[in-house]
């Protein structure tokens, strides 16, 4: 059985930018820029972005944390005919948890090469051997998404490199 979208171009660009907003906040955090939201029927019901760094909790990424809030808005852990956005290919973790969830459609923007689990490292949602899977689609906004992630990385490298410049200088001056 092959599954297909329920959406159309512009309705994906549109909840890819809202997922885009969150990943916004997780920067502004200094996390790492991922953002989800859920949309049931048209509507955002669950939002979320990447909190590991602050909270310390290696469950704190952004799908999670928007499936939760979904589930909690509807009052129920299963979330058929529901869509799912984020900015990164979600992770085997990630993968689980919109399976168990039975959420439809999966949409997002970067492909994970060291981590994806929608096709890049494995496939999870559309192995049929599963009781769920989920129509799923990448690059939807790919390079705004990409650019978000290589922007902060390259960030924390030339900080890097500027604090070890500064400690060898200090270091040749004693």
């Amino acid at each position: 059985m092959v599954k297909q979208s329920s959406l159309n171009h512009v309705e994906k660009e549109f909840f890819m930018k809202e997922a885009i907003k969150e990943a916004k906040l997780a920067k502004e955090k200094a996390e790492v820029p991922i953002g989800a939201i859920v949309v049931l029927e048209g509507k955002i019901i669950g939002r979320g972005h990447n909190i590991r760094e602050n909270s310390q909790l290696a469950t704190s990424h952004a799908e999670l944390i928007a499936i939760t809030k979904a589930c909690q808005k509807v009052g129920s852990w299963r979330l058929e005919n529901a869509q799912l956005f984020a900015t990164l290919e979600p992770c085997p973790m990630c993968s689980g948890a919109i399976q168990q969830a039975r959420i439809e459609e999966v949409y997002f923007g970067a492909w994970d090469k060291k981590a994806g689990a929608c096709g890049s490292l494995v496939d999870l949602l559309h192995d049929q051997r599963f009781n769920h899977w989920c129509y799923v689609e990448g690059d939807v906004l790919e390079t705004e998404c990409r650019t978000l992630l290589t922007d902060f990385f390259r960030a924390i490298r030339l900080r890097q490199k500027e604090e070890k410049r500064v400690r060898a200088s200090l270091t040749n001056e004693n």
